[in-house]
């Protein structure tokens, strides 16, 4: 999920026993692309960006090798999505994100850093991971900063659910990491509680393990938490 998305309203089943839509945990939303931006999608997603369907996803042949894959859901204007790229070429990227503005920019910046590790779906990423990704694909998932969704009646349409979870770590393979951050304290706290409720993951205690699992760049949103008085929290699970 992007930081901090915001959700449109979803229809809701009437008597007549009409099936009902999926909450989702944010609202499409085109925003206001730049002209690079515009550019940048249409000229380069092509390339590399993955075709918007809910056909399983090859990851070697998307990728032209095998190496670890980290997905990172929501990643905003993909700042850390390309830091991680950068710093850890022996590793493929996959980036999750619904919003064109952010998506044009990081495929901008996919080309002029010359990254060849990075791919791009423009999709919700439940639907990445119930349809396009095969059960021990991945080795590491982060969900950095995700909307809150702070007042009570909304907490359904927070992306960090039960059944998340269990899409989360069916694609993840045995050991691997599930990273999550918010500066959002009750969030933090809900993240907390469902994620030790759940059968197949384990929090990562130990510090050092911890730092060396939850490494990243500092994003707009956390910077813009610590202003407000936030306290940061980076959790990890591993796949048990």
């Amino acid at each position: 999920m992007a930081e901090r998305e915001d959700d449109a309203p979803t229809s809701v089943a009437a008597e007549d026993e009409r099936p009902r839509a999926r909450v989702r945990s944010f609202v499409r939303r085109d925003g206001r692309l730049t002209r690079a931006q515009r550019e940048g999608l249409e000229r380069l997603y092509p390339e590399l960006g993955i075709p918007i369907d809910n056909t399983p996803i090859d990851l070697s042949a998307t990728f032209g090798r095998d190496a670890p894959c980290c997905v990172d859901i929501g990643f905003g204007n993909g700042a850390s999505l390309l830091w991680h790229a950068e710093r850890f070429p022996e590793q493929n990227f996959l980036g999750i994100e619904v919003y064109p503005p952010g998506v044009g920019r990081a495929l901008n910046g996919i080309e002029e850093r010359g990254l060849s590790n990075v791919r791009i779906a423009q999709q919700d990423a439940v639907e990445v991971f119930e349809h396009r990704l095969a059960p021990d694909a991945i080795d590491r998932v982060m969900l950095l900063f995700p909307d809150p969704w702070p007042k009570k009646r909304h907490h359904k349409r927070r992306i960090v659910q039960p059944a998340f979870l269990d899409l989360v770590s069916r694609a993840l393979r045995p050991d691997g990491i599930l990273h999550m951050a918010t500066d959002w304290a009750p969030y933090g706290e809900a993240m907390i509680e469902v994620a030790d409720a759940h059968a197949g993951l384990e929090r990562v205690v130990d510090e050092a393990q911890l730092a060396a699992a939850t490494t990243r760049p500092q994003t707009h949103f956390e910077r813009r938490g610590e202003r407000l008085g936030h306290e940061v929290l980076d959790l990890a699970y591993r796949v048990v």
